[in-house]
This record gives structure tokens, C-alpha cells and sequence, in this order.
């Protein structure tokens, strides 16, 4: 039974990336019941959007702040969380959700395209982390939650790319909680198996059978579970949770 109290983020405020649909969308969702102020992240942001986003901060009482830079252009990534920092009003938790998939056997992909993938999927997240942590150090507090994969853990031919960036994101996660431990910032990561959005959609039928024939729950995640995941994360319930890894797949991987 879910607590009545649900806003166990009462007052904080969050950075989420990749707010636009899946995942994130989730978490926006989310966290505003859960009463956090958001920035949400977004490419570019739509009309939907901005109408989803209004219905969101009038109907749970809080502000949520349409944010838009490009992941793949390190000089968009600066400016946009610049333009946050620059509002001067504190950042308890930092989601980096946004991410690209695509793969095919390293035979097949030229370098340049497995680059691009990890400038979106790696490198802009640590550009983020380091820019978001330097307000964070100065308040001696924060929550930074990194969405991992299992990608990252399970060897299979075609996932060298998407599973490397997860991966190398993921071992990320476990040395910045020792470097900023010391601030009083958490570092943790989630890795979800598949979760029914469009990134895990591109599956044919008989791939996506295959994924749910070694998942013991036998389906795939709602965006909503996840995000429970992260929103835990996020909140004072996990003050002496850093530097982990939260598996999210129903049953799927055995490690």
C-alpha cells in the first residue's frame, strides 16, 4: 500500500533529462505528486509538452521549468544547465535520464555513429554531473541518479555501443560516489530491463519473446516503476544509499 503521504520530496528541487516521454515523462509525473519542483529536460519542447507540464505543477502545487539544450553538443549542455544553476535556487536531485540506443555488429558501425552514441550517453552525463555538483558541493548535500541498463551487464552480439555507454556510465557512478561522498552528495544508478517505451519498441517480435522468456515476471516494465525506483533514490529514505547499482528488471539478469 502506497503511503497517503506520498510527497516524499516535498520542497526539493530536480533536474530530469529526457522529460519528453518514456522514463522521464514518468518521473516528471512523479515527482511532481511527490511535490519536488522540476526542471524538465528536454530537446525540444512542444506544445504538448508545455501543456502537460502546466497541468502537472497546478494540479500537485509546485513550478516546473521547461529546459532545453541538446545532448549531443557539449556547448547546448553547458548553457542549458547553466541558464539552471544561474536561478540560484538550491538542486537537491539530479536525474540523467536521456539517452540513445541503436546497434548492430561492430563490422557494420562506423566509429564516428559509436562516438555520437557515447557524447549523448556518457560524456554529456559526467558534463552535467560536474556542473550540477559544483552547486551541490556549495549547499554540502544532493542525490544524483543515473540511469544505467542492463545493456550494460549482459554480453550478447549487436550491444557493443548502447551497452559499453551504459556500462561505462554505470562504473561512473560507483567511483563519483567516492569522490563526492565527502560534499555529502549521493551517487546511484538504476538499471532497468525492458521497460514498455518507444527506445524499447525497436525490438522484433521474436526478440522482444526472447527478452521476456528469461524475465521471471514474463513482461515488461511500466515507465511508472521504474521511476518509483528513482523517486526512492532521490528521497531521504536512501541517506545511507550511494554508489549503487538498483537492478529494475523483473527477474531477467542473474548476476
Amino acid at each position: 500500500m502506497e503511503m497517503k503521504n506520498n510527497r516524499m520530496l516535498e520542497g526539493k528541487n530536480a533536474i530530469i533529462t529526457g522529460s519528453g516521454r518514456g522514463i522521464g515523462r514518468a518521473a516528471v509525473e512523479l515527482f511532481a505528486e511527490s511535490g519536488a519542483n522540476i526542471w524538465a529536460c528536454f530537446r525540444s519542447v512542444g506544445e504538448k509538452d508545455k501543456s502537460f507540464l502546466r497541468e502537472m505543477a497546478e494540479k500537485n502545487g509546485v513550478w516546473i521549468k521547461p529546459v532545453c539544450f541538446d545532448l549531443s553538443d557539449s556547448d547546448s549542455v553547458d548553457q542549458g544547465i547553466k541558464k539552471i544553476i544561474k536561478e540560484k535556487e538550491p538542486i537537491n536531485i539530479l536525474v540523467n535520464n536521456a539517452a540513445v540506443s541503436f546497434g548492430t555488429a561492430l563490422s557494420m558501425m562506423p566509429i564516428k555513429r559509436i562516438k555520437e552514441l557515447f557524447d549523448v550517453n556518457y560524456f554529456a552525463q559526467l558534463q552535467i554531473i560536474q556542473l550540477v555538483c559544483k552547486a551541490m558541493i556549495r549547499q554540502k548535500c544532493g542525490s544524483v541518479i543515473n540511469i544505467g541498463s542492463v545493456s550494460g551487464m549482459e554480453i550478447y552480439a549487436g550491444n557493443l555501443a548502447y551497452g559499453s555507454s551504459k556500462a561505462a556510465l554505470m562504473y561512473a557512478t560507483k567511483v563519483l560516489s567516492k569522490e563526492y561522498a565527502s560534499h555529502g552528495i549521493r551517487v546511484n544508478a538504476v538499471a532497468p530491463g525492458t521497460v514498455h517505451t518507444d527506445m524499447d519498441q525497436t525490438r522484433t517480435e521474436k526478440q522482444m519473446k526472447e527478452v521476456l522468456d528469461k524475465t521471471a515476471l514474463k513482461r515488461e516494465a511500466a515507465p511508472e516503476e521504474i521511476a518509483k525506483v528513482i523517486r526512492f533514490l532521490s528521497s531521504d529514505d536512501a541517506s545511507y544509499i550511494t554508489g549503487a547499482v538498483v537492478v529494475v528488471d523483473g527477474g531477467r539478469t542473474d548476476f
